[in-house]
């Protein structure tokens, strides 16, 4: 037994070390929306495939057989003994339309490495990495304007981005009486944000323009959380939870920098342009955030959830510090960022052992999210529903998590681009029970 448990602990070293470069990557695209250009990009949905499928709630989700990393007070619902991980994967499709313009695209990218795993009696921890904010966008547009390009030709403008931050976390959970759990989270973020414009003129006695914006940043913060769990009737719970991440300051440096091309009358290599600005205390910040859920359980068959969810970006400063405000002519403001979250989940019978599909536990949900951002006085909301159903597999609560999420984000008023999307969430869950003696024929 001793020999699987350091198995299990060598399987997340060797995850870990696999799924970092893959959510910080810098050669490729996490995630593809014109919504990313501004701040540092489009905030992540926080959750594993578990709460994804449940339009995105978890603060009050009191679950023994699952890892709910959206409120570290959640970590104490578990097998006194049990060690659990999660690892999941998501496939993106997007779908764009502004005024008669249409595009799409397709993103596929590991999402989170989980564990968890008890201390004592009524103290459990966990550890992770998961995306917090992903940038991603590439459009080309053209200046035909006589009047303008008479003597240049035609300009070419090229504006792409790329990057994102990965958060890394590590929590801890205790039941402190009956019923009543408490929680604290830290978390380290970092990443590279990558902006780039270029402009370019069809006539060669012109030189071509690059500029743009190379970001390395990091921040530490924390999160509590707390629920309390109150028995209703004989098989039905309530649960209340609340949890709050702490503001923090956004540091690292901000690269900004000018390439010229050599025209075809100037034989002279124009100098690039490079300044560099070191991010101090207070200049960026990253928001706090409050969250309130609650809960009803049916046993450990059916859970009904509502979440209110609320961060206020407004004096983050990311609208006024050069590299993370406004991109092209549109007009970013930072603002409060809402969401409110609905979510079910039932399985008919989790002991039958003649009929599969009745140990299927099976999920929707719906949310509607307020974006931290308006674009020329405009809020981005979206709306959506998700689907979904954890297969059981092998002993335990082994299991597959299947999850969809249709929703659109946007419309085609004023400037606005229309986003539809329809994202697949897959989540793999091992559960495994420790110190367990063996038993022998």
């Amino acid at each position: 037994m001793l020999k699987g448990t350091v198995n299990k602990i060598l399987l997340f070293v060797v995850m870990s070390f696999c799924v970092l470069p893959l959510s910080a990557q810098d050669d490729a695209y996490n995630a593809y929306t014109p919504y990313s250009m501004f701040g540092i990009g489009d905030i992540s949905k926080q959750g594993t495939a578990y709460n994804k499928s449940m339009g995105g709630v978890g603060i009050a989700t009191r679950d023994k057989g699952h890892i709910n990393i959206l409120n570290p007070a959640a970590v104490t619902a578990r097998e006194e003994k049990s060690f659990m991980a999660d690892f999941g994967v998501a496939q993106g499709n997007r779908y764009y339309a502004q005024h008669d313009m249409t595009s799409s695209n397709n993103t596929f990218n590991i999402y989170d490495f989980v564990i968890s795993f008890p201390v004592y009696k009524s103290l459990a921890m966990y550890a992770g990495v998961t995306p917090f904010s992903d940038l991603g966008y590439d459009m080309t547009s053209k200046v035909t304007d006589p009047s303008i390009i008479t003597n240049t030709g035609v300009i070419t403008n090229d504006i792409n981005g790329y990057g994102g931050l990965t958060n890394i976390f590590l929590g801890a959970g205790i039941n402190v009486v009956k019923g009543l759990s408490l929680g604290v989270e830290g978390q380290y973020y970092f990443g590279n944000l990558h902006k780039t414009n270029t402009f370019t003129m069809s006539n060669s006695t012109y030189r071509n323009i690059s500029s743009g914006f190379n970001m390395n940043l990091h921040a530490f913060t924390a999160k509590l959380g707390v629920q309390y769990e109150k028995n209703l009737t004989q098989s039905v719970s309530a649960v209340v939870g609340a949890t709050y991440r702490l503001g923090t300051s956004l540091r690292g440096e901000v690269e900004r920098y000018e390439i010229q091309s050599i025209s075809s009358i100037n034989d002279s290599t124009p100098s690039p342009r490079t300044f560099i600005d070191t991010l101090g205390r207070g200049k960026v910040k990253l928001a706090s955030e409050i969250g309130v859920g609650i809960a009803l359980k049916g046993g450990d068959r059916w859970t009904a959830e509502v979440n209110y969810i609320r961060s206020d970006w407004s004096s983050s400063g990311m609208d006024k510090v050069i590299g993370f405000a406004s991109v092209g002519n549109a007009v970013f403001s930072a603002s409060a960022s809402q969401s409110v979250r609905a979510g079910f989940s039932i399985v008919p019978n989790r002991n039958d052992i003649r009929y599969y599909r009745k140990r299927v536990t099976y999920r929707a949900g719906a949310y509607w999210d307020q974006a931290c951002c308006k674009l020329d006085g405009n809020t981005i909301n979206a709306v959506g529903v998700t689907l979904g159903a954890t297969l059981p597999v092998f002993r335990w609560s082994n299991g597959l998590t299947l999850g969809v999420d249709f929703g659109q984000r946007g419309s085609l008023t004023g400037n606005m681009v229309r986003e539809r999307y329809v994202n697949f969430n897959i989540g793999i869950n091992v559960f495994d029970i420790w110190f367990l003696k063996p038993r022998y024929d």
